[in-house]
């Protein structure tokens, strides 16, 4: 258990030997820390978020000679007093300061211990505070956008304003039922049903952007399919710009799914290089392609290859495949420097570089929301948010059954309260222990 009276240490930052590594210390006795480190700093008589180069020693032993930077509360990070010691990079002098601190009285910091003092002292919400892991963990700058968006709360007032309508008309309900021998009605029904209308309407806009959401931050799986040698291989080299494939003009050369990344206008992609689609009796061969079509179930999009040589029947029989997955789809003819016949489609030759700048510019085009990404509105990335806004818009499916029926009051309060509840449970308004422990566990330690 974390005892949020202690003042707590950890190395936030640690760029390597010759370089600046931060040590943060935050709690309330932070600064009477400081002072058993650095009896000259003198931290109470500083203002907040002033810096200053100081000793740091061990009881009598110099260690180093640091920058150190103090927050006051509540004018930092978590809230409380918070002192961030710059060292110089050296892992022994890092190890030394740390156990040094240690002995003045901090403890280690758990995974993601600042963040949630952040949280619990009201310097973010929920949604806010997930989204300090998503930054750190970003690795597009689509994904970081993301990110950005939520850590300044752009979600959490979304969310809030929604639960703040409801609770408006809840009060009202709850009135009613305080005068409920009267018959009075203090709620107006139309204008409640047409609250919860709009709602839904935008909880159903969110829940929207969840597949673009979960794209951006975790990499948009691209699937190249196509007949044996139809130049898949090739593509996903020419893409890479290096070797990543063997590539042989024997057909069924690929086996099994290679997949690699690549960043295509500040979006991340996951190509994935499959074994060709076609009939066959070789058993490796054959467990390659069910592996293609175990990746076909994961794709967000797909890019078919047809070669000038390729079996039209194969490549129809793919096709047909795509489409009764319902995946979005390129197809593509492969190989153009070999043909000098006219395609109607998209033509590329991985081998001389013909046309894979276009094909990259289509990728971004057909596969990714753009709109949604440069909008600078909310967008759904976490899938616990996912599901609180499907369990709340559940509840308001309830409210709306219950408004039609002209059922009582009271019943009609029960189900607005679970609506409230779910939404609650996003920005942290209503939590329970087990949500917070499942967040801030995942993060490093340090934040």
């Amino acid at each position: 258990m974390n005892n949020w009276d202690d003042t707590i240490v950890a190395l936030a930052s640690a760029p390597g030997v010759g370089a600046l590594s931060i040590l943060r210390i935050s709690g309330p006795n932070a600064f009477s820390s400081l002072s058993k480190l650095a009896p000259k700093a003198k931290p109470e008589d500083r203002k907040s978020h002033s810096a200053f180069v100081t000793r740091i020693f061990r009881e009598s032993e110099l260690l180093d000679e640091a920058l150190v930077t103090l927050f006051k509360s509540p004018a930092s990070f978590t809230g409380e007093d918070v002192v961030e010691i710059g060292l110089h990079g050296s892992p022994f002098v890092v190890q030394e300061v740390l156990k040094a601190s240690l002995s003045a009285g901090c403890r280690l910091a758990g995974p993601g211990e600042f963040t949630q003092r952040a949280f619990l002292n009201r310097k973010l919400d929920l949604a806010q505070a997930e989204a300090v892991g998503d930054l750190i963990a970003a690795e597009s700058q689509a994904s970081h956008r993301a990110a950005l968006q939520q850590l300044k709360g752009g979600l959490s007032k979304e969310i809030s304003k929604l639960r703040q309508d409801l609770i408006d008309f809840t009060a009202l309900i709850e009135l009613e039922l305080d005068f409920s021998e009267e018959d009075v009605e203090f709620a107006d029904r139309s204008r409640l049903t047409q609250l919860v209308t709009e709602i839904k309407s935008h909880i159903k806009r969110l829940m929207a952007s969840f597949a673009t959401g979960q794209a951006v931050k975790n990499g948009i799986p691209v699937v190249i399919v196509g007949p044996p040698n139809a130049g898949k291989s090739t593509l996903l080299n020419a893409l890479l710009e290096e070797e990543k494939a063997i590539v042989s003009p024997v057909a069924g050369t690929t086996r099994d799914v290679i997949e690699d990344v690549l960043d295509l206008e500040g979006i991340r992609f996951r190509f994935v290089d499959t074994a060709g689609l076609r009939k066959t009796d070789d058993l490796v061969e054959s467990i390659g392609i069910s592996k293609t079509r175990e990746q076909l179930s994961k794709a967000a999009f797909v890019l078919l290859l047809q070669a000038p040589d390729s079996d039209t029947t194969e490549v129809n029989t793919i096709e047909v495949e795509i489409q009764e997955r319902a995946l979005p789809y390129l197809k593509i003819h492969s190989k153009s420097d070999l043909s000098s016949d006219n395609f109607n489609g998209f033509s590329i030759s991985a081998s001389t570089g013909s046309g894979m700048e276009e094909l990259k510019t289509e990728i971004v085009r057909r596969s990714v929301n753009l709109e949604m990404l440069q909008a600078e509105t909310s967008m759904i990335t976490n899938l616990r948010h996912y599901e609180a806004l499907d369990k709340t818009n559940i509840a308001l499916n309830q409210v709306t059954f219950a408004l039609e029926a002209g059922l009582t009051g009271d019943l009609l309060a029960t189900d607005i309260r679970e609506a409230l509840f779910h939404l609650g449970t996003i920005t942290g308004e209503i939590t329970v222990e087990d949500i917070l422990g499942s967040i801030f566990t995942r993060f490093c330690i340090g934040k």
